[in-house]
């Protein structure tokens, strides 16, 4: 393990959800910190819990699970076949809120099942380690049909309060025939029970041909989700296309949108809907234009950081940096930019004993140690 010594320079950007704007006035302040790093060389971090031993389980996007204890990677055996292709792979991981007892763990991770060779979508698994391998697998969601693109599968997994499961899909890269249609997969928030089996006050339980495990949709690509310490409620964001990333608050049956309304554009700068915001359906409750590329989400409860309390930490992918959202009564009222220029913020996570880890495509998990 390593410590490097920063001083961190912020950056407080105003936020207003009325209107997007660029930020033209900055303060700054410093405050020295230390990163060590506790995971080194590792390629795509995308997803990361700890064990109640507080050691690291943790996804490799190219289809990897390791398990990180006493400075030594053990790679898990027994996974699944994985379609790793572009933006696809081993996703995310979590642990059933009742692990120490039941052992359950739950990946995300993009399958070609049932269509060997015809591309791939995101599938949601749990099963349990023993000596180092996987086993007892299930296979609880598949995402349906297969397609051979790499993009936009999502996907983060949690669990609410009332331990229902709770997953995202991203639009597979076909806004036009999916986000809106609750008949078919892809750019939907989904809830299960922990097996797999469907919830009875799911929203689209009585819906005629509606996929019943859609608890939201009208969702593009979201890649942070993460419940609210205080209000158990869900949070999620998601990539938009060329400006619009989004933060959303879940609410069971609503629409979010995607793509007839939106902040962004057209890769390019043209535009694909003239409306930001449109009767009958969620607004975000922040957006960002530019896009900062959002991956991994946590909120603070640790009193390690006082001043960061209550604070929803963000990962830019574009821009290499963590970002700190000070929020209000549901609202962004300001950012703070932290890590600059560290590398590509994949996930984040709180561990047990309250400190902060962050994923750093192709350099590690580090560990953010506040100076004294």
């Amino acid at each position: 393990m390593r410590k490097i010594i920063f001083i961190l320079a912020i950056l407080f950007i105003s936020c207003k959800e009325e209107k997007p704007k660029l930020a033209q006035n900055f303060s700054t302040a410093k405050i020295e910190y230390e990163l060590e790093t506790i995971v080194p060389n590792t390629d795509v971090p995308w997803g990361m819990v700890f064990l109640p031993d507080n050691s690291i389980l943790y996804t490799e996007r190219k289809g990897e699970l390791i398990h990180f204890k006493n400075n030594t990677k053990t790679k898990i055996e027994g996974l699944p076949e994985i379609y790793v292709r572009g933006q696809g792979g081993l996703l995310d991981v979590e642990l059933h809120p009742n692990y120490k007892n039941n052992g359950w763990i739950y990946l995300s991770f993009s399958s070609d099942i049932n269509n060997k060779g015809g591309g791939g979508n995101t599938t949601i698994l749990r099963g349990k380690i023993e000596n180092n391998t996987l086993v007892n697998k299930e296979i609880i969601y598949k995402a349906t049909p297969n397609f051979t693109n790499g993009t936009h599968f999502g996907s983060r997994i949690t669990f609410d309060n009332d331990g229902f499961l709770f997953f995202s899909i991203g639009d597979r890269y076909n806004r036009n025939t999916l986000p809106q249609d609750i008949t078919k997969d892809a750019g939907k928030i989904y809830r299960l029970n922990d097996d797999g089996t469907i919830p009875k006050d799911n929203p689209f339980v009585n819906t005629k041909n509606a996929k019943k495990a859609i608890y939201s949709y009208g969702h593009r690509n979201p890649q942070g989700m993460v419940l609210h310490p205080n209000t158990g409620k869900i949070w999620t964001h998601e990539h938009g296309p060329q400006g619009g990333d989004e933060i959303n608050i879940i609410k069971a049956g609503k629409n979010y949108g995607w793509p007839k309304a939106s902040y962004g554009v057209n890769y390019g700068g043209s535009v694909f809907t003239e409306h930001k915001t449109l009767p009958g359906m969620e607004n975000p409750i922040h957006y960002w234009v530019p896009s900062i590329a959002p991956s991994g989400m946590e909120f603070v409860t640790s009193n390690i950081y006082p001043e960061w309390k209550g604070n929803l930490l963000v990962g830019s992918l574009k821009f290499q940096y963590l970002n700190r959202c000070i929020i209000k009564n549901n609202k962004v009222v300001k950012e703070i930019k932290m890590l600059e220029g560290l590398g590509r913020v994949r996930s984040i996570k709180q561990s047990p004993d309250g400190f902060i880890y962050v994923g750093i495509e192709h350099k590690g998990i580090v560990k953010i140690i506040p100076k004294k």
